[in-house]
């Protein structure tokens, strides 16, 4: 599969629908993949991939596995498209929970791996960490986040969702609050720190 770095017509169209227009789209895209529908699994694919990865890229850095999650995350929808119940969310929360599980589940498939090796040589190594980011995700907990993420200001825990529940790119997300993108990297790198000291990331 293809990294889905640029979007196509199908998901350019879809930047000017509104939230509930594209909310509709992909619950009855939904609706006919859980039926076997070949063609909107490819629309839905179209219309929702770059988020996905991009979640995916957040988490686990590398862009293989990046790519391996996202492959993953749609073989889900494939399989599990009927389970989808508009009654308890929109259809992009629907999958981002699923991308996020499926990132994290390989973080920490991955770490489990590392921490075999650390714990081997603890005694004469330091173990670094590439950023405040890998950290918080290689001990995420939903309800732990959850808690964590009400003690963000406002401003940082919005930027912080539309992010990495979201799946927005930095830019996306000062476009959508109307921000510099400075000013939204910094307040997810803040938001970030404080989510670390909360969850009792070392």
């Amino acid at each position: 599969m293809e990294t889905p770095n640029a979007p196509d017509s199908q998901a350019r169209a879809a930047v000017t629908d509104s939230p509930a227009e594209l909310s509709q789209r992909l619950a009855g895209l939904l609706g006919r993949i859980a039926h076997g529908d070949q063609a909107a699994f490819a629309e839905f694919y179209q219309l929702t991939s770059r988020r996905v990865f991009g979640m995916a890229r957040r988490v686990l850095i590398d862009a293989e596995l990046s790519e391996d999650a996202t492959q993953e995350v749609f073989l889900q929808v494939w399989q599990n498209a009927s389970k989808f119940n508009p009654a308890v969310g929109s259809p992009l929360s629907w999958l981002m929970t699923i991308s996020h599980r499926r990132a994290v589940d390989k973080v920490r498939s991955s770490q489990s791996s590392t921490d075999r090796e650390a714990r081997y040589g603890a005694s004469s190594q330091d173990i670094d960490h590439d950023s405040v980011s890998d950290e918080v995700h290689s001990k995420l907990e939903a309800e732990a986040v959850g808690r964590c993420l009400e003690t963000l200001t406002d401003t940082q825990q919005e930027s912080v969702r539309l992010a990495y529940y979201g799946g927005l790119t930095y830019r996306e997300v000062a476009e959508r609050l109307d921000a510099a993108v400075p000013t939204i990297k910094s307040r997810i790198r803040d938001g970030l720190i404080r989510l670390k000291t909360c969850l009792g990331v070392s």
